[in-house]
């Protein structure tokens, strides 16, 4: 027997034995022997007979874990009551049960229901979420397809969306004075191939009483014939699906045309989806918007800014928030112009001799205001015909100019003003931290580039069970480490007090920085817990004892530090 050469650099130390010796010393003979029997013995344990508790078999830390102790599912019994006959029939399948499983298939991203009952029978972890034993029957999955499908109705998975955000708003997490909204589409489980052309009318917006008030007003002021309100809605032609006929197309940029719904959702700066709206993928989020306004206005009064993207900068959802009392957030928007042509902004408004004035120092006088609220002003075509910058103004055979203002622009400009305010600027900046944020995560980890499902309420149920779903694992988490950061703290103090005492060896040395309120155990918990301290590190003290560095000074101009007592913490031997 000869061992290969050892060297830093070399592979690792190899034996070599003769064959011959092997054969001749029946080692080859006993070692098939002693595989052969370890291959028996695998084969014998599968038929072997254990007794055994699940409960040891879930890790403490596992997500399953901080869920179910993070809220009190019997809750659901009181939402379901009314579902359910008390005095007749077969005993049901437990409905807080049937929620957990699909709780279960949205936590994981599992693609439908029978691939949800199939990984629950193999899973331990979710077998003990559920309450089953190993031995139990599961549920069969068309069972909770049913229940969601005949029992539940969409007020069912409205309460259960709601009582989960109430639980996070009671432990303070939920912050809803400012509010980010933001769309996303959902393709639906419809063939675009497989459509009919349908005329239908334009559906009538919900401002449209209130702008023709104010639109025959203004023409009763410039004495104008004011508009007969009694016109019939136009019509538009789109493509309707055969296979699901709620669902809407949806072509946008590169994205592929296809047959989708839109999500209309609203979460807060902690990223918890707040409320959420479906609506036909053909609708825009302008239009959708009302829909999730009503919804949030009435159920938080509190919101003061409502933060969103260029999609949603329209006269009338600025008039709208602003007139409720909040801020409208939206960004910059480039004017929608003719490539080769004077910008919007070029044609400067006159307000007090109501008239715009054009590049070139020429007035453009009011003509009317149309049915849409825009007013037109007009300039003199014998006037513009023998302008240097016609061919950059207007390609009117008549050689006129018409420029249009909304009558709520006044609402764009204070928005425009609000835009340019830092404090708001910052603000806007946390939209990919949050809204866009909740979407990507709904899309890569929770399974919701499409829906298995048809019909605008059941999609709606999908969406929010989904998204309710996405708050309850991160309450879950969020809850779970700060009971953690709160036993690592009460930990280290333990710990202190038993060196201090019996262990003369050690010494913990404290030094006061700088203490700029009195000393109370919210600071300290607060400190302690912004430096994610876990004792037993050796060096406690985020920064070099006494040394300063560049992180030191950063730490100790931040806001954190200035309201908490800093304390330098290092163990000494």
């Amino acid at each position: 027997m000869t061992l290969s050469s050892k060297s830093r650099h070399s592979k690792p130390p190899t034996i070599r034995i003769p064959v011959q010796s092997c054969i001749e010393q029946g080692f080859v003979i006993e070692f098939v022997e002693a595989v052969m029997k370890v291959i028996v013995k695998g084969r014998e344990n599968r038929d072997q007979l254990e007794i055994f508790s699940i409960e040891g078999f879930v890790p403490a830390d596992h997500l399953l874990r901080k869920i179910d102790s993070a809220v009190d599912f019997s809750h659901i019994y009181d939402i379901v009551e009314d579902l359910y006959c008390a005095d007749n029939g077969r005993p049901s399948i437990d409905p807080v049960v049937i929620f957990k499983m699909v709780l279960i298939q949205h936590l994981y991203g599992l693609p439908s229901l029978r691939r949800t009952v199939e990984e629950i029978k193999m899973n331990v972890a979710y077998r003990w979420f559920l309450g089953y034993l190993m031995n139990e029957q599961i549920p069969h999955f068309s069972t909770v397809s049913y229940n969601f499908k005949h029992r539940y109705t969409e007020k069912t998975i409205e309460e259960i969306f709601y009582w989960i955000l109430n639980e996070i708003e009671t432990a303070g997490y939920l912050s809803p004075e400012a509010v980010f909204v933001d769309g996303t589409h959902i393709k639906a489980n419809a063939n675009l191939k497989k459509a009919v052309k349908k005329a239908v009318p334009q559906a009538a917006k919900t401002y449209e009483k209130q702008l023709m008030e104010e639109i025959n007003e203004e023409r009763n002021d410039h004495g104008k014939k004011p508009f007969d309100e009694t016109k019939p809605p136009e019509e538009k032609e789109i493509s309707e699906s055969t296979t699901d006929p709620e669902s809407g197309v949806f072509h946008k940029g590169e994205h592929k045309k296809c047959f989708a719904y839109t999500a209309q959702t609203c979460c807060d700066k902690n990223g918890y989806v707040m409320d959420v709206t479906v609506n036909p993928g053909n609708v825009h989020d302008s239009v959708a918007f009302d829909g999730l306004y009503d919804r949030l206005a009435e159920k938080n009064p509190e919101i003061k800014a409502v933060v969103a993207d260029a999609g949603y900068k329209t006269p009338w959802i600025s008039k709208r928030i602003l007139d409720d009392g909040r801020i409208p957030v939206l960004p910059y928007k480039r004017p929608m112009s003719k490539k080769g042509f004077f910008p919007p902004y070029e044609y400067v408004y006159d307000e007090y001799f109501n008239c715009v004035i054009c590049p070139e120092n020429q007035v453009l006088s009011y003509a009317t205001t149309n049915r849409e609220g825009y007013r037109e002003f007009k300039s003199k075509g014998y006037i513009c015909e023998n302008c240097p910058s016609r061919h950059l103004c207007t390609e009117n055979q008549k050689f006129e100019k018409t420029v249009t203002k909304h009558i709520w622009s006044d609402y764009l400009e204070t928005v425009e003003d609000i835009r340019h305010t830092p404090e708001y600027k910052a603000l806007y900046e946390r939209r990919k931290e949050t809204i866009e944020r909740v979407f990507a995560d709904a899309k890569e980890k929770y399974a919701m580039r499409y829906t298995p499902y048809r019909g605008l309420s059941q999609v709606t149920n999908w969406v929010r069970l989904k998204f309710a779903t996405m708050n309850l694992k991160k309450y879950a988490l969020h809850r779970w480490k700060r009971s953690h950061q709160y036993s690592a703290l009460i930990n280290l103090y333990t710990f202190f007090c038993q060196n201090k005492t019996h262990n003369p060896k050690y010494r913990l040395k404290f030094r006061v920085i700088r203490q700029t309120e009195p000393l109370n155990i919210q600071g300290l918990f607060v400190f302690l817990s912004f430096f994610n301290v876990y004792y037993p590190t050796a060096n406690i003290c985020p920064f070099p004892y006494p040394r300063q560095t560049r992180t030191h000074r950063r730490i100790k101009n931040s806001c954190l530090y200035r309201k908490t007592v800093s304390l330098s913490l290092k163990t000494q031997k």
